[in-house]
């Protein structure tokens, strides 16, 4: 991770909340056994993102579970079902999708308290284990498609569903895609790929795939990059899944701030926020914690 002149500024978290006691569960599971080997797992939570009335919407891996925190920071129980939800994120009208490890690409029905499948397979192939997604403003879902893949093998994709149903597969050599997000001007697709511990930048071309994809930023350490999300100004905010940090790049890529966490290390996601959007919500997954920072000071 590189700057030029000016070291990063640090910024510092508080907790916003944390998973209550009654919602915690002390039995093993298999996503647990795989993932988290030798690790007690009461929750493994991910996937933060807001619906339009300020409520934060959660997802919790090894149990099939989905939870709303409200703006008083009360938690409730919107469905648990046979799955691992991993990512998800609520589009302009509301509607709730899923990164479902297991099943694919799902909508919650949260007035039912149900999951709806959306995109299951792919020319009748399952998919490997669908992980983060994106939805671009004309409704597109873009989405990764993890599964175990890593440096020894580099298999990964990234995929794009439109709204008319096509779905293109953009990156078919991705080294543990995982979280992704698009630019402001929805002309790059930036995709983090944790067993590379690198972000890579994926340009389009004018018929919608992508091209020249490079490196736009590296790091360091035994995990690596998990969720992403980036602000109007283009910065982007990348949670590291074993360093406590998510570190914020400037469009350049060169890394201008660090945003600590205040409990684990385990900081695998990140939403932003706020009346103002100057507010940074961010996943502790191994505590159960959801923290909070101050990202106004980036502009001062």
């Amino acid at each position: 991770m590189l700057y030029l002149e000016t070291p990063p500024k640090l910024i510092e978290t508080t907790i916003f909340s944390a998973m209550p006691d009654e919602f915690r569960r002390k039995q093993s599971t298999e996503w647990a056994d795989a993932n988290r080997p030798g690790q007690t797992t009461d929750c493994f939570i991910e996937g933060p993102s807001f619906d339009a009335d300020g409520n934060l919407y959660i997802v919790d891996i090894p149990f099939g579970r989905i939870f709303r925190i409200s703006p008083d920071r009360k938690w409730s129980l919107a469905v648990e079902y046979q799955g691992w939800p991993n990512g998800l994120k609520i589009d302009s009208k509301g509607r709730i999708f899923v990164a479902d490890y297991r099943h694919g690409i799902m909508e919650l029905d949260a007035r039912a308290g149900r999951m709806l499948p959306v995109l299951t397979s792919r020319n009748s192939e399952s998919f490997r284990g669908c992980n983060d997604l994106h939805i671009a403003s004309n409704g597109d879902i873009y989405f990764t498609d993890q599964g175990q893949t890593g440096l020894h093998d580099p298999s990964g994709r990234v995929y794009r569903l439109r709204v008319s149903g096509q779905l293109d597969c953009l990156i078919n050599t991705g080294v543990s895609p995982n979280g992704l997000v698009l630019d402001p001007h929805e002309a790059v697709l930036f995709v983090a790929m944790t067993r590379d511990n690198a972000v890579w930048r994926a340009p389009f071309m004018k018929d919608g795939s992508v091209s020249k994809v490079g490196r736009f930023c590296t790091m360091f350490g035994p995990g690596g990059p998990d969720g992403i999300t980036m602000d109007k100004a283009g910065r982007l905010f990348v949670a590291h899944v074993s360093l406590g940090h998510v570190f914020v790049f400037a469009p350049s890529g060169e890394l201008i701030a660090r945003i600590k966490s205040c409990t684990g290390s385990a900081v695998t996601n990140v939403a932003i926020g706020g009346p103002n959007r100057d507010w940074v919500y961010i996943t502790e997954s191994a505590t159960g914690s959801v923290l909070v920072a101050d990202i106004s000071v980036l502009d001062r």
